[in-house]
């Protein structure tokens, strides 16, 4: 009886809105763990490792960290894609009185910080690192602002899960521009041609899933070596797949809901443990409060925060868009610190920003402790307005 109700328990975890984030943070801290034991070195030594097999035109043999990290992760950003259409066609950012004041917030709170980085390494050898503080992780900041239940309106949670995916396309735009090798112009029309063969079957009405993946895999291949990083890939096949905005389960929603928990489960959570294997020494800590360290540290804090409270302030006082309904401005500014945990998204791009193998961990800790005290900062700023709020009712 004790195994039935404890594999319910479990099962509703995982069913829960913040289960993907206690995952998330779990691999973080297990990552940390082992990355400061003896067992680091074998660790290492088996993501480096090569698999797979080269011939004289096919090239698929990289290490275990690779295709983790350009492979498994186009899945991610495949996902990411398709919730980006879905919320294009049928969700928040379907309408322009619904779309403006997320995509607002998420162009102000993606600038300031790249701004403020830019800024404070401006003629330093870490000036390319300016795109990792630009990114939200819809993960984690949804798991924090999920744990606060009904103290924060349910408009909020729309607000700050339309304000991330947005953020998310701006990343994806900023790497494929700006963080892509040189590129290979005959691979590269290889992929288009083969994506718009894709949106030839979409407009012909083909509706199964598989007719839109298998070609994805080709796409993911001529990407990866024209030189734009392969993850790409993933949003261009997202983008081709059929949805509607009726109640019927459109293929896209369908394969939405399929990779809804791979995604969340295993391949994020397999990022964070291989990409946050982090040995903590000294120069590290140092680091810290390096040009890099206080760029990333600053942007993700301060510049989202401020960059979206300061965009939605401005868009209210021109009466071009409104507060999500039952929201304040020092709510706002909590939502603002949320969006100040980069993790996935710019771990991601410190790996794309640097060569040097102390820069990339440097970026990565800095991001770890930003956005650790982003959350922080964000659930005790929401916590502390609701209590207030109650007590103004309750007086």
């Amino acid at each position: 009886m004790s195994k039935l109700i404890n594999l319910t328990v479990f099962r509703e975890f995982l069913k829960s809105s913040f289960a993907g984030g206690i995952i998330l943070f779990s691999c973080v801290i297990l990552a940390l763990i082992v990355a400061n034991t003896p067992l680091y070195s074998s660790v290492m030594k088996f993501l480096n490792q090569e698999v797979g097999f080269n011939s004289g035109q096919i090239h698929l043999k990289y290490s275990w960290l690779l295709w983790l990290n350009d492979g498994l992760m186009a899945i991610f950003f495949l996902l990411v894609g398709l919730e980006i259409k879905r919320e294009i066609v049928e969700g928040e950012l379907s309408s322009p009185s619904k779309a403006i004041l997320p995509i607002l917030a998420a162009i102000g709170g993606a600038l300031l910080p790249a701004i403020i980085y830019f800024a404070l390494n401006q003629g330093a050898s870490t000036v390319h690192g300016w795109g990792i503080p630009m990114a939200t992780d819809i993960a984690f900041a949804l798991a924090v602002i999920t744990l606060l239940g009904n103290k924060v309106p349910a408009s909020l949670k729309i607000f700050l899960a339309a304000l991330a995916i947005v953020d998310d396309l701006l990343a994806i735009l900023v790497i494929a521009i700006f963080y892509s090798n040189g590129i290979h112009a005959t691979y590269l029309f290889i992929a288009i041609g083969i994506f718009l063969f894709l949106i030839l079957l979409n407009k012909l009405g083909v509706k199964a899933i598989w007719a839109y993946l298998t070609p994805g895999l080709f796409i993911w291949y001529f990407v990866h070596h024209s030189g734009i990083h392969a993850t790409i890939a993933g949003v261009l096949v997202a983008m081709t797949l059929p949805t509607t905005p009726d109640a019927e389960e459109s293929p896209l929603e369908k394969l939405e809901h399929l990779l809804a928990k791979p995604v969340n489960f295993i391949i994020i959570p397999l990022f964070a443990f291989a990409n946050t294997l982090i040995p903590i020494h000294g120069e590290m800590i140092g680091g810290l409060t390096s040009k890099l360290g206080i760029g990333i540290i600053l942007g993700l804090i301060a510049g989202k925060s401020i960059g979206i409270f300061l965009i939605c302030f401005i868009a209210k006082k021109l009466k071009i868009a409104q507060l999500p309904e039952g929201a304040g401005w020092k709510q706002i500014f909590g939502v603002g610190l949320l969006g100040g945990i980069g993790f996935t998204m710019s771990i991601f791009i410190s790996i794309l920003s640097f060569d040097d193998t102390i820069l990339i961990e440097e970026a990565k800790f800095a991001v770890l402790i930003a956005s650790f005290c982003a959350g922080l900062l964000g659930y005790t700023v929401l916590s502390v307005v609701s209590s207030a709020n109650k007590n103004q009712i309750t007086d």
